[in-house]
């Protein structure tokens, strides 16, 4: 398992189009509802324990080998917001493309082929961890820590927010962090014998109707 590989993946510099998306936080910062660092916090953490959970589950059971198309369907059913399921898919199809010209993979050649318009993005993250050699804990790390540091980063363009403040919140957050990928993982691992049921299957209203709302907008910074 290559440490080097996941430093790869996991740098934000990585082509796989993640910095033009929010995560949910630019709709928030026009509602009101993240207005400085601490607001930040509380909305990176609800998004930690619920999307970011979730995506963290099926990378993780993607990087086990548990079949991507059975993933993708239980990924759409735990996304009800088509702007959600559309902003998935085009970061999957981002993805993918970063992750076939760097870790050339079969599985992934299959799962593009299978999906032309893109697979849901913690899917195909799950197999591209498994193509770069890391494990089911990796690829959930993955999940998790873009759940909140795509906020982070966002707000810091949206407010001005000083960047040492958004740092500091994901620091604070580490310990949860940690949490929620031992959820991810042994949900994952559970997978064989009871099937995608296993998987997570936590609700954020108020980020999904903020994704239709923010998908509605003629002007907007962020796609999502």
């Amino acid at each position: 398992m290559s440490r080097a590989a996941l430093l790869v993946l996991a740098d934000g510099r990585f082509p796989a189009g993640g910095h033009a998306h929010s995560g949910g936080a630019e709709e928030a910062v026009k509602a009101g509802r993240i207005t400085g660092a601490a607001d930040l916090e509380e909305f990176c953490r609800g998004r930690l324990h619920t999307a970011a959970l979730v995506s963290a589950s099926l990378a993780a059971a993607a990087a086990l080998g548990v079949d991507p198309v059975e993933l993708d369907r239980a990924a759409d059913a735990r996304t009800p917001s088509p702007a959600l399921r559309v902003a998935a898919r085009r970061l999957g199809r981002q993805l993918m493309r970063a992750a076939r010209a760097t870790w050339p993979s079969a599985e992934l050649d299959s799962l593009a082929a299978e999906f032309p318009k893109g697979a849901h993005q913690p899917v195909v993250l799950g197999l591209t961890a498994r193509a770069a050699g890391l494990g089911a804990r990796d690829a959930a790390y993955c999940a998790a820590y873009e759940g909140v540091s795509g906020p982070a980063t966002a707000v810091v363009r949206l407010l001005s927010l000083d960047p040492f403040d958004a740092s500091g919140v994901l620091a604070r957050l580490g310990p949860e962090v940690d949490r929620v990928v031992d959820l991810a993982v042994g949900a994952a691992g559970e997978v064989r014998g009871r099937g995608v049921r296993a998987l997570p299957a936590a609700a954020a209203p108020l980020l999904e109707v903020g994704a239709e709302v923010h998908a509605g907008w003629g002007v907007r910074l962020f796609a999502s």
